[in-house]
């Protein structure tokens, strides 16, 4: 029986079962695992439809008595890769186990290439039901990326979409979460030309956040437009069946689930899959949106009607009309003070000069040799007054001079400030056309059908 899967007819399938489905390869009372036998003939099968070539037939001793669901399974497969009719052994092999056998067939059928054999009741039974809430199963993962990369064709992906909408992952699951998925990394930004005469303007909280903000919505603009693009990747299963048909026939251990947001998250990271990243990005649309419009309304903020910024290491108050005087006055008077202890000792130049006198009063009382000593102090005491002189001069010319810096970059701060105000209307107007087009980017959706050559 050769059964082409069609929109029509996954739009007509009968309801999934409920629950999640169950584990691969775990072996339950009603399930025994399958014999040695079996699983070998299973597994070289698998291969030789992975590597395109004409599977080998059976022994007889293999398949009967069919007890285990796999065998009448294996048996319905062979016969449909012959054209033929499978319904006796798909009968009992699905009253054996119907979500085993519908996986199995779907797995193996999209791993030959042979993904327009599929029936849509078929996918819906080997997929089951999924949540946010609950782990993904390797068969549902695995489903998911074949469909994904076009092994059941079109209708494929619309079953997938369907499912993964259903699931209904909300816009506020972990926006931060998705946007260092999608950007990951500090974005570039591009330095602000109003803010290259006082760089250390640039690392305010009030000024960055804008800026920062702006540079990461590009930046999620740029990657959706990349995942958005239609892809010409080869049409291909991947890997995920091969693993989730040798975990659901024992011939390998089954590896821990993961939940769905994880998955989505890992598809839409740079590196990914197109085809994956595609129908991830879809899936997360409101998430993503409501991320992109929070980085918008970031951008939006107005800059402060003042800022106290560190001008020479002196706070400084700046206003809209100019800087504060009353900042100014005080980083004045701290620069002055700061001169002022640098030139603390002065009892080390005026206390030579009384030595001379000194040594005067005692030329007239004790010995006239002290005359001699007075002026040599004197000349000593001379020298070091006059260079004490000439580094209060050269320290007040310093005072004076940052003290005209402070001014001169206060005012440039000023301006500077009055020219972000201009770049961040133009910033915000930007991201507003960035969030436009994001938006048309998210309702357009992935593409269904691959594109031509």
């Amino acid at each position: 029986m050769s059964m082409d899967l069609s929109a029509e007819q996954t739009a007509a399938s009968p309801a999934e079962p409920e629950g999640v489905v169950t584990p691969l390869a775990a072996p339950t009372p009603e399930d025994p695992a399958a014999p040695p036998t079996l699983t070998e003939y299973a597994s070289e099968l698998i291969d030789h439809l992975a590597a395109h070539q004409t599977p080998p037939s059976p022994a007889q001793s293999v398949l009967y008595p069919p007890a285990h669901w796999l065998a009448p399974a294996i048996e319905a497969l062979l016969l449909i890769l012959r054209d033929e009719d499978p319904t006796v052994p798909l009968h009992h092999a699905t009253e054996l186990n119907d979500e085993h056998t519908a996986l199995f067939l779907c797995l193996t059928l999209a791993v030959g290439g042979y993904g327009d054999r599929v029936h849509a009741s078929w996918l819906g039974t080997a997929f089951g039901d999924l949540t946010t809430g609950t782990p993904v199963t390797q068969g549902q993962r695995a489903l998911w990326t074949a469909a994904a990369r076009g092994a059941y064709g079109p209708a494929g992906k619309i079953f997938v979409l369907r499912k993964l909408d259903a699931a209904a992952v909300p816009s506020t699951t972990e926006p931060d979460r998705w946007l260092k998925a999608l950007t990951p990394g500090d974005p570039v930004i591009d330095p602000s030309p109003a803010l290259t005469t006082l760089p250390q303007l640039a690392e305010l909280p009030e000024i960055a956040r804008p800026v920062q903000a702006a540079a990461r919505l590009s930046a999620l603009l740029t990657r959706c437009t990349e995942i958005t693009t239609p892809s010409d990747a080869a049409q291909s299963p991947g890997d995920h069946p091969l693993t989730a048909l040798r975990s659901l026939i024992g011939a390998q251990e089954t590896p821990p689930t993961r939940s769905l947001t994880d998955h989505l998250l890992d598809d839409v990271r740079d590196g990914a899959d197109p085809r994956l990243a595609a129908i991830a990005f879809h899936v997360a649309a409101p998430v993503v949106r409501a991320a992109a419009e929070e980085l918008a309304e970031e951008t939006r903020i107005p800059p402060p009607d003042e800022l106290t910024v560190p001008i020479d290491g002196h706070p400084v108050l700046l206003r809209p009309e100019g800087p504060d005087a009353a900042s100014l006055t005080a980083a004045e008077q701290a620069i002055t003070s700061a001169g002022e202890a640098r030139l603390s000792g002065r009892w080390l130049a005026y206390g030579p000069a009384l030595l001379p006198i000194v040594a005067l009063v005692l030329a007239f009382t004790v010995s006239e040799l002290f005359a001699v000593a007075s002026l040599v102090l004197g000349g000593v005491a001379g020298v070091i007054l006059w260079r004490r002189s000439q580094r209060e001069q050269a320290e007040a010319r310093r005072v004076q001079q940052e003290i005209a810096e402070l001014h001169a970059k206060a005012d440039s701060a000023v301006w500077a400030l009055h020219d972000h105000a201009r770049e961040a209307l133009q910033r915000a107007d930007q991201a507003s056309a960035d969030l436009a087009t994001l938006t048309r980017l998210l309702r357009r959706g992935p593409a269904i059908a691959d594109p031509r050559p």
